[in-house]
């Protein structure tokens, strides 16, 4: 393993990968630290943005060629109240708002451009410990068992979760982690219906969380957001009795639930690190915002996150990258759109999971006024394509 690097990039996941390739013509030393020795086997699917594909086009990885399912319609309702609209991406002049990928798929695909980027590459290691000076920070990596050390100008951590607990081990980061239980499950699966899915996409409020259906290769990816109890139930439920619990939640759309693949479960909790900087230190996707999925933002803005990232340091020397003055750019650029973002998901899980008259005549009203109101629907899909700094 190489014992210095201008920078080094924790978490080889998509995020990561796509900061090493975004980096592959700054003519710096990049290397890159995978906790995984193999490359991932991750079932779960992920909404990309419009402006996501258009980021991963540049990057090299295009959406035909990962298999991709186009959204081309976004239905948003309620359960047990009125009020709909639907997003449209021909009211853009655009070919969709977005895809659906599998996360499997992405990760293979970016870990297959990584050796062209001329990263140095370290699967199967770990980041113990990040001890951080005012001119460099230095990694604690153990691999095989044995300990090592990594330098490096700036330290980018994009491992997610794991990386919350290398923050707690950085003396004087500087850097807190805020965290919020929203005491809900997504309970995840591949759903088959008659007929099959194309390009509509579907969001449901409903009292206990949101429930979506995107389309992916003709069947459904589902997430469905409930209490841990109910999850717990759901999971366990004989495939036909799980499928006519899923019908209640979409009467009156016109199709059948037939058949349902494996069902995953993960908590849910928003965990936000402020500031995203420390000192040589920088964080992106999850380990600067771990969202909810409604409205299917997380990965977007960690996308936006690399995007804003490379760009600082595109415009940085060797001497000032990873300095007060770099990482300051980057807190400055990520602001709005990472405010914005974790705002807006918070007020939608907030705000959409209660059964309260009162609330659920609002939402109503909300949504029939959006239907109403085209610039107010092109408004809400061009922030959720690009971002809310557009």
């Amino acid at each position: 393993m190489a014992s210095h690097a201008d920078i080094l990039i924790v978490g080889g996941g998509p995020i990561g990968a796509s900061l090493a390739l975004a980096l592959r013509h700054s003519e710096l030393r990049v290397a890159l630290i995978e906790a995984r020795a193999t490359v991932s086997d991750d079932a779960r699917t992920l909404a990309i943005s419009y402006g996501t594909a258009l980021l991963l086009q540049k990057l090299g990885v295009s959406m035909a060629s990962l298999g991709a399912t186009a959204i081309e319609t976004i239905q948003v309702s309620q359960r047990g109240g009125f009020g709909r609209t639907s997003l449209r991406a021909s009211e853009l002049k655009l070919p969709s708002l977005g895809h659906v990928v599998a996360y499997a798929a992405l990760s293979k695909a970016l870990e297959a451009l990584l050796p062209t980027a001329g990263t140095l590459l370290t699967f199967g290691a770990t980041v113990a410990r990040i001890n951080s000076t005012a001119t460099v920070a230095v990694a604690e990596v153990e691999r095989d068992g044995r300990p090592d050390t990594m330098s490096a100008r700036l330290i980018v951590l994009a491992d997610g979760g794991r990386s919350h607990q290398q923050v707690s081990g950085i003396a004087g980061a500087g850097i807190a982690i805020a965290d919020r239980d929203y005491r809900q499950v997504a309970l995840t699966a591949l759903v088959t219906t008659d007929p099959p899915a194309q390009s509509t996409a579907y969001e449901r409020f409903t009292p206990t969380g949101p429930v979506a259906l995107l389309p992916y290769r003709g069947r459904y990816a589902l997430v469905w957001t409930t209490s841990p109890e109910e999850a717990a139930r759901l999971a366990t439920l004989e495939t036909r009795i799980f499928l006519d619990r899923l019908q209640q939640q979409f009467t009156a759309r016109g199709m059948r639930f037939v058949d349902a693949g494996p069902r995953l479960a993960f908590p849910l909790q928003l965990r936000v690190a402020r500031p995203v900087t420390g000192q040589r230190l920088a964080l992106v996707g999850n380990a600067a915002q771990a969202l909810h999925p409604v409205a299917g933002q997380g990965f977007n803005l960690g996308m936006r996150d690399v995007h804003a990232l490379a760009k600082c340091i595109s415009k940085s020397d060797r001497d000032s990258l990873g300095g007060a003055a770099m990482l300051a750019r980057y807190r400055a650029l990520r602001r709005w759109d990472a405010g914005g973002g974790i705002a807006m998901t918070d007020f939608l899980v907030r705000g959409f999971s209660n059964d309260n008259a009162l609330v659920r005549t609002g939402r109503g009203l909300g949504l029939a006024a959006l239907d109403l109101l085209p610039p107010a629907r092109k408004w809400l899909a061009r922030k959720m394509m690009f971002g809310i700094s557009g």
